[in-house]
């Protein structure tokens, strides 16, 4: 196994799929805790169906490069939906299902009237629960990926007591001087941008899995938010390592594998939790 491993790792496309794998995890998992503790992990949920359906339009207009379509989108939603979320005739949690449900349901409706494939089903799957796209990428679209999730870290950094304090009490944090708006309105657009990269790896309806589950591992054993932080984005790391390596061997579903390792990971942390008396979220 150790052999074949080695082979593998000598090909450009496995290099560039660790690379990428590794970079979507870390972005998912900083701002994972945020939407935890702030009760918006659902956001990514809803963000990822929109996704598929500006996807969907991208593939019926033959885009070559589909992401000229789906980041606007999915980074306007992300917007609309902090603002919608406010108005008391629209809760948040019901504004997210129609999203979600209405983005999906046109984005099939469209690759249906308008389908350019003659293997519909398989499109379909692949784009809801990952494929070996991950596998195939270009350099270019490595390069892009990189830019956009080093962007991501640095804004998570420059900002990171901003976020701290809107995260935990955005009363007291608007009462100190922060705009708490601006910095909502950061870490949506934020999450649009990690969404977007994260569809190649796991798929539109397993996203949110990346995003929750190192930060609710983390919650298992620490307790305070930087160590929970770092702690989720090495679990995260590790679980997106796991899962790529086991799919390459084993060639099972990148998403799935990458998924069932956070959650098998995730029992790890309960366990452990127990033991020590971890925090409970």
């Amino acid at each position: 196994m150790i052999d074949k491993l080695t082979l593998y790792l000598q090909f450009p496309f496995v290099q560039y799929a660790l690379i990428v794998g590794v970079l979507i995890a870390l972005c998912s998992s900083l701002l994972g805790v945020t939407l935890v503790l702030k009760r918006f992990s659902f956001i990514g949920d809803g963000l990822s169906h929109v996704a598929f359906g500006a996807m969907s339009i991208a593939a019926v207009l033959e885009l070559s490069n589909n992401m000229l379509i789906v980041l606007p989108v999915t980074v306007l939603s992300a917007v609309l939906l902090l603002r919608t979320g406010k108005n008391a005739k629209i809760k948040g949690d019901a504004m997210i299902a129609m999203i979600s449900v209405g983005a999906l349901a046109f984005g099939y409706l469209l690759m249906n009237i308008f389908s350019t494939s003659s293997n519909l089903t398989g499109d379909v799957c692949s784009t809801l629960f990952g494929s070996t796209s991950i596998l195939t990428l270009t350099q270019a679209e490595v390069w892009v990926c990189i830019a956009l999730s080093v962007a991501v870290v640095v804004i998570f950094v420059l900002f990171y007591n901003r976020i701290f304090a809107v995260t935990f009490d955005e009363d007291f944090a608007r009462a100190a001087g922060t705009r708490v708006d601006l910095y909502n309105l950061l870490i949506a657009v934020v999450i649009a941008v990690i969404i977007v990269l994260a569809m190649n790896l796991v798929g539109s309806l397993l996203i949110s899995a990346l995003v929750i589950f190192p930060a609710l591992s983390a919650m298992r054993i620490f307790k305070s938010f930087r160590s929970v932080t770092v702690f989720s984005a090495c679990a995260s790391v590790l679980c997106a390592l796991t899962g790529l390596l086991v799919s390459i061997l084993a060639g099972t579903p990148v998403g799935s594998t990458i998924v069932a390792a956070d959650v098998v990971f995730f029992g790890l942390c309960w366990m452990i939790g127990k033991v020590k008396g971890g925090v409970r979220v």
